[in-house]
Formats: structure tokens, sequence, C-alpha cells
């Protein structure tokens, strides 16, 4: 029997989040151990779909690290059911982030000789197992801890906790044999007096899949609960920290775009013309630009990356958001739309002040015809402990645009700016120009024409995601050298583009 065996529980907390490799990260909980291996996590990715007071959250977890069952603790606003918790297939994290993704696209200019390319309308196109039998360990009443509920979904073994101290809850885990870190007491009490719940969750290392590389793959993970606060409690995911933590929050709403209300918001300078050589690591070169932008703004800003329909995007990294997407990340729970089972009422006295006590839906109903129109709003953040003072509380914010071109390439938009009204259209996008250099045969002509490559001026322009940013290389790009439009903000001057022959 694993050492973690007596504490036969956990599973995925109210924060979706995306642990990556043995490193720093921004996780909305802690790792816990049967052993003194040191577990930390370098990166995080949580989906809210959020509609009134519901919200769905998911987590996909990747670890690295002794191959031996290992656990999770995060604190939950309410006390969750099996009904109310599911594992997701692994890729659904990839969807949304390959979609909403800063991208670089690249245009030609077109033979400034030939007719003008005329005007098109062209849409983006786009193109259960059973549980211990033991009770975990002993509970002391002095202790003040609680077992609410505990379940088995997938990999993850779960118990769900209540305390009424923080100095309890540590020492309850600690008897169930698990290497707390340092730190750990103080860092719950907030949640504590809040009358949160916890999250315990255990993994079953026998259970998970493995890539090439020996990382293990997590199943995401899903949860749904009411509250009147959109809040996320990273500040526990510092007690793993080994150094500087990248969180990336999809925020998923029917109508609108969101933003932190208690931390500096900044967007990511967008629509800026780049050196033929970014092509080479766009990662990198994103990176570099993000992590100076977060410079400039005191190292405490949250960075709006992307806000848009999830219908459409131009240019598509790849295609919109379906129907089965958004039910997999709580369509499903939120309007009923999917497959799921009934769940049962929620216990009177499960709920804290501010949080809102009501049924859960009834089993969702199969959808055909057109998906629904929401807004997916993605925030990135790199922060250290240094930096790091309140969990992030999300707020509903106007429609942007910024980053849209004209079908041809031309810029919509005056180099970085973004405006607001319309509908949500805002997206990091970073272009590669190559600009006429042939010779120019006629007298009058017409340049700044672009399209595809020679020869196929309507040719798709498929975009470069920038992904994997939290392992991007840094500190080995000069963004002054690689950026050619102006951006007064990180005070980059621009570059005038190359003067074309016959010109």
């Amino acid at each position: 029997m694993s050492k973690l065996r007596s504490l036969s529980a956990g599973a995925i907390a109210g924060l979706a989040v995306f642990l990556s490799t043995l490193a720093a990260s921004a996780f909305c909980g802690f790792f816990v151990a049967g052993s003194d291996a040191k577990l930390t996590n370098n990166a995080s990715q949580v989906v809210l779909m959020r509609k009134g007071n519901r919200t769905v959250m998911t987590m996909s977890n990747n670890y690295q690290g002794p191959p031996e069952d290992f656990a999770m603790v995060v604190p939950v606003p309410v006390v969750l059911h099996k009904e109310d918790v599911k594992t997701l297939p692994a890729d659904v994290f990839d969807r949304v982030d390959t979609l909403s993704a800063p991208r670089l696209v690249e245009y030609w200019e077109q033979d400034p000789c030939s007719p003008p390319v005329m005007e098109k309308a062209a849409a983006s196109a786009v193109m259960e197992d059973s549980l211990a039998e033991d009770e975990g360990p002993p509970r002391k009443k002095d202790l003040g801890v609680k077992v609410e509920a505990r379940f088995v979904t997938g990999e993850y073994e779960v118990v769900i906790l209540s305390a009424t101290e923080s100095s309890g809850l540590e020492t309850w885990l600690r008897q169930g044999r698990y290497n707390i870190p340092q730190g750990a007491a103080a860092a719950l009490a907030p949640y504590v007096r809040d009358r949160s719940k916890f999250f315990v969750a255990k993994v079953n290392i026998k259970k998970v899949q493995r890539d090439a590389h020996g990382v293990v793959q997590l199943s995401p993970l899903r949860f749904a609960f009411d509250a009147s606060e959109l809040r996320l409690p990273v500040r526990l995911g510092l007690l793993n920290a080994g150094g500087k933590q990248d969180l990336i929050v999809y925020v998923v709403h029917p109508t609108a775009r969101f933003e932190v209300a208690n931390y500096p918001n900044v967007f990511i300078p967008t629509n800026l013309e780049v050196a033929d050589g970014v092509r080479q690591n766009f990662p990198a070169f994103y990176a570099e630009l993000f992590d100076a932008t977060i410079e400039r703004m005191g190292r405490k800003a949250v960075v709006t990356e992307y806000a848009w329909q999830t219908t459409s995007c131009d240019p598509c990294p790849t295609p919109p958001l379906s129907l089965d997407d958004l039910s997999t990340l709580g369509l499903d729970v939120i309007e009923g739309i999917g497959a799921a089972a009934p769940a049962a009422p929620i216990p009177p006295g499960s709920t804290k002040p501010g949080v809102i006590a009501r049924e859960r839906p009834r089993a969702p109903q199969p959808f055909y015809g057109t998906p629904p129109s929401w807004v997916l709003t993605r925030l990135h953040t790199r922060y250290s402990k240094e930096t790091l003072s309140e969990d992030l509380i999300f707020r509903e914010a106007k429609p942007v645009t910024g980053g849209r071109a004209n079908w041809n390439g031309t810029s919509g938009d005056a180099g970085a700016s973004v405006t607001p009204g319309g509908d949500n259209n805002f997206q990091g996008r970073y272009i590669i120009r190559h600009y006429w250099d042939k010779a120019v045969a006629c007298k009058d002509p017409q340049y700044d024409q672009w399209g595809g490559p020679p020869g196929n001026p309507f040719g798709a322009n498929q975009p470069t995601a920038a992904k994997g940013l939290a392992t991007a290389p840094r500190g080995k790009i000069a963004l002054v050298k690689e950026v050619r439009s102006p951006v007064p903000l990180l005070g980059i001057p621009g570059r005038a583009p190359p003067r074309r022959k016959g010109k």
C-alpha cells in the first residue's frame, strides 16, 4: 500500500490549471507527496466557463517527478460531489490554447504593376473504480477537520475536506504521511477563515499515461459550483514555486470579455511587423515581448492576449470552438447542452456566505444546430513570490478591437493600438512582410497590395501559434532589432519599410 493510500482521495478543485515539468509554476493549490521528494511545476492553464453565478472550471496537469503516488490540495468554495467532477479528453486544452495563442502571419507584396487585387469577402476560414476501504488517517476532534465527500474519477481519488483551523488541516495531512510544504498553515489560513472546502486529489500513478519523454499526462479534470465572485486562489501555488510562474486563464462567457479587478491590466502590443528571422523561434520572440510588457508595468500586470467570439477567428491557427468543445468545457452544465447524468440537490448548509445554493442541473439534452457564440478571453501573467500578494479576482470588461487586418493583410489598426466598442475582436498578431524587390516596369506602380506568395495571391496563410511559452528560451532576442513597428510602451522606435525599386 502506498504511503498516500491512507488518504484515499484527490480530485480537482475549483480552478483549472495546467502543470508542466519539474520547475516553478502557477498552481491553484499545492502538491503533497508521501516522500521527501520536492514537487514543483512551471505553468498552469485554467478554463473558467461562467454565466451568472454558475462557474465550471477545468484543470489539466502534466507531472514529471518520482514514480509514486502524489496529490494536490486546492481550495474550493463549496462541497463538491462526484456528479460535479468529471475527467475530460486530453486534447481539450490544446484546442483552446492554439485558438487563442499569439499568432505569426506572413504576407507577400503583389506585383505593383498588376491590377489591384479586388476586395473579396472571405469569412475567417477554418477553417469507476472502488475507493480504498480505509477511512483516512485518524481524525482527532481538536484538529477540526471533517471529510465532506470522497469518490474516484479516472486516475484521481478524491476527498473533500472542511477545516476550522489551518494548523489542524496541516496536522491532519501530515498524519497521513504527506510531505507538506513549509508555510502551508499560514497559506491555508485565509481560506479556512473564508470557510472554503479543500479538494485533496490523489493521483494513482499506476493509472496515468506517459509521453515519450516520461512526462505523466494527467486527464483534465472539470468541476462546477456557484459563487457570487469569480476568484482564482493562486497564492497556494507559490508553496511549490521555485521561481517565476506562468499562468494562463481562459474565461468563456456568453457576452463579455474579462479582466482582473485587483491588478493592473495591459493589452499585449499587437499588429507589429517583425523581421523575417522571427519565424525561426516565434515562441522565444513572443516570450521576450511578453516579459518586456510585464516589466514595463511593474511586474504585477495581467496581460490580455485574446478576446474574441468562440464561433470565429481571423486568421485561424485552428478551427473555432465547436459545440462539442463548448459542451466539454461546461455548456452541458450551464445550458443543459450535452450529455451528463442528473445530480442530486446540494445539501443544506454546504455553502459559505456569498455562495448561492441551488439545485444542480438536470441531465443535459442533445443539441442540434449552430453552436452559441460566447466570448473567449485569454489572460496571461508571470509572477513570483515577490510580486504576488492576492488571489486573482475577475470582472467583466467592455469589448475591444485590436490585431485585426483587412483580407489582404493591410492593417486595420494604427500599429499597436487597441480601440473600444463593437464585438470583441482582439488578438496578439505579428506580421512578416515580403516587400516587392523585383524590377518595376510600369509608370505608376501601386504598392502595398498584399496577399499570398508569388503566383498565388489568394493562397492560404496558415498562422503559427506561439505555444509552450513557459519553457520558451528567454534573454536571447533583442526586440529593438526584431520589431519593425513603433511600440511606444516599450520604447521601440520602429523602422521604415525598405525602399522599393522604382520608388
